[in-house]
């Protein structure tokens, strides 16, 4: 049985807004909608990834596919252009399923198409095979018409002269820049006819306030007689794919998809979509490891989203020892007490402007031994990096990061910079500004002091924290404490205050915090980032990069904060079965909301309101890292 299977009765809603979602373990990806209309910039079926894990290129945007007999001629595809969707081939498409491979399934007037698509391992090259049955109405012939970009996937295409093509028996070579793409399809004879097709349209980009539309280039079109049901492969890469074989490739990428062994169809479910954003990345003296891409279809390898993310997806599946490359890719750039925040895109070379990653990386570092029991890497390698970290926040680091020798608390930043996770900034606007002493910052110093034995330090913490950020039982902590007095805002950060497990607040005050982000933050899908009524909330995440930041923190729902959540309620019901049971109907949600959106992953985030769409990037890795760490605590 497929993980993900649909009848779509040939109808475009609500197909033409799912999306499906294939990754290869090197940041490279093919991505689009359930009907095969682009409704992103970033869709494309061969999205390469050339400086793995980044470097990324539309290579193969899309394949127009048609079947002609006599006078008649029918397309399978979906495109939007500015006003009219043309062709309408979703009339045609009968089933849909998602699993190893994506696969399609057609049939009009007798004749049968299936379509599935196969991103190769560890390679920039992707495969769809299509098996066609003509039926009973005599020969017909088949012609896939590819529609090439070769742009960065951050960009657009213009039509123009940069795309030039070399044609072959069955294959040809499109090269724009530097960058070329393979294309062949044995058993089908090319066509060479260069066109450029004007004005796609991509309605996300259109509803996000960017520019949203594109030309594609067509080399020509392969084509074939069929009069009994025959398979082709078509192959594109950006190298050279003459020694491709479907079945070897299947058989790999069968290999390295977990989960099919495991307990439960959730976690087989939620181990798959965990697989996707575990990547190699090459460092600058080229050696290889693992890191964790924070999401698709645009993030790259985010330092906090990889220590909040790397015990749900590395340490609960028992990935051990890609857990200890990733923390020691990370160990390995730490500068005056912290770790990355990002890597850039295109150099490689990292940038160090957050006050939470490497707090949340010591964290991950003890996570990693009571899970692996590696004492020598973490002795030798992690434990050392854990120490300049803490030395650096005692002494002061960039950003004015520093602890306060009065009361031992870490403030860090200023009026214009955005340190912690809540970081929205456009146009020289803060939306969410928490410069100052911040609550989560707090629970994780503490709890960092703790897990390194510094416990005279982390008492005086403990009772400082109490100090600067209760407020009463029916409120909890004030989320932000600085020169301009206290910010009383009811915020989910304060559920790090219970969740880690040492905490600086009493049993009573621990209760408290938990029923108030209950009652005031708790939806289906994880917890608001604003309660709603607060003179700052946002209902809705659309329009511009302004309007959309403005809401990105205030209101705006994150499914990886239900992690914490859900740990904090626990504790503090002391795991009793009554309260593993509500844990399990709270988090059901987000297991079933795979059925959506992206199929098969959970997006970054949802609207703030019923019914909560989602939003942001279509899968995110801390969203199911954390979705699959509670499911496997929970036995789900």
């Amino acid at each position: 049985m497929p993980a993900y299977a649909y009848e779509t009765y040939g109808e475009l809603q609500p197909w033409v807004n799912r999306e499906w979602l294939q990754t290869n373990g090197t940041g490279a990806y093919a991505s689009s909608t359930v009907v095969g209309a682009n409704t992103r910039r970033y869709h494309g079926l061969l999205v390469g990834a050339t400086l793995p894990p980044v470097g990324r290129i539309v290579a193969l945007s899309r394949i127009n596919e048609s079947v002609h007999r006599d006078s008649t001629s029918i397309e399978f595809g979906v495109s939007q252009f500015r006003d009219v969707l043309i062709p309408r081939g979703e009339r045609f498409l009968r089933h849909f399923e998602h699993d190893i491979t994506t696969r399609w399934t057609y049939d009009t007037e007798g004749i049968e198409l299936t379509k599935e698509v196969l991103l190769c391992w560890n390679r920039n090259v992707c495969a769809v095979r299509y098996t066609i049955n003509p039926g009973t109405g005599g020969p017909v012939e088949l012609r896939l018409q590819p529609f090439v970009a070769l742009r960065d996937f951050h960009a657009l295409l213009k039509g123009d002269n940069s795309i030039d093509v070399r044609a072959m028996p069955g294959a040809c070579i499109a090269r724009r820049y530097g960058n070329e793409l393979y294309m062949r399809c044995d058993g089908m004879s090319f066509v060479e006819h260069t066109d450029w097709w004007y004005n796609f349209t991509y309605p996300v980009e259109t509803e996000r306030g960017q520019d949203d539309a594109e030309d594609l280039f067509a080399p020509g079109h392969f084509m074939v007689s069929v009069a009994e049901p025959t398979t082709f492969t078509f192959w594109a890469g950006l190298e050279n794919v003459d020694r491709f074989d479907w079945d070897a490739e299947y058989a790999s990428r069968v290999q390295n998809v977990p989960g099919i062994d495991a307990p439960t169809r959730t976690q087989q479910r939620l181990l798959r979509a965990a697989n996707d954003f575990v990547v190699a990345r090459r460092t600058e003296d080229d050696i290889g490891g693992s890191t964790i891409l924070a999401g698709y279809p645009w993030f790259s390898d985010w330092g906090r989203d990889t220590m909040i993310s790397l015990p749900g997806l590395l340490l609960s599946t028992r990935r051990h020892h890609a857990a200890g490359q990733v923390l020691c890719l990370f160990a390995k750039y730490v500068s005056e007490g912290m770790i990355p925040n990002v890597f850039d895109d295109y150099s490689h070379q990292p940038a160090y402007n957050t006050v939470d990653a490497s707090l949340w990386f010591i964290h991950a570092c003890f996570e990693y031994l009571k899970h692996s029991k590696d004492n020598e890497t973490f002795e030798s390698i992690l434990k050392p990096a854990c120490r300049e970290i803490l030395n650096g926040y005692m002494s002061g680091t960039r950003y004015s990061i520093k602890m306060d020798d009065r009361d031992a608390l870490i403030t860090q930043g200023d009026p214009a910079s955005q340190l912690t996770w809540m970081d929205a900034k456009t146009n020289g606007v803060v939306f969410t500004p928490r410069h100052g002493k911040a609550v989560e910052i707090n629970a994780l110093w503490h709890h960092a002091l703790r897990l390194m034995g510094d416990h005279e330090l982390a008492d005086k913490v403990a009772d400082s924290f109490r100090k600067t950020f209760w407020i009463s039982p029916y409120r909890g902590l004030a989320d932000v404490v600085n020169e301009t007095g206290r910010d009383d805002s009811c915020r989910p950060n304060q559920i790090f205050a219970v969740s880690l497990a040492n905490s600086p607040l009493t049993e009573d005050q621990q209760l408290a915090v938990v029923e108030v982000v209950r009652r005031e933050l708790l939806t289906p899908y994880g917890l608001r980032t604003l309660v709603p009524g607060h003179a700052k909330f946002q209902s809705k995440y659309t329009g511009s990069q302004f309007d959309r930041d403005r809401a990105y923190h205030n209101g705006t729902i994150w499914p990886w904060l239900i992690g914490g959540f859900l740990e904090a309620f626990l504790r503090v019901n002391q795991r009793s079965k009554q309260s593993v049971e509500q844990a399990r109907r709270w988090l059901e949600p987000l297991v079933n909301s795979m059925d959506d959106g992206c199929i098969g992953s959970i997006a970054e985030i949802y609207e703030a309101q019923p019914p909560h769409r989602p939003a942001g990037a279509c899968a995110q890795a801390w969203s199911v890292a954390e979705v699959l760490r509670m499911a496997i605590e929970l036995e789900m």
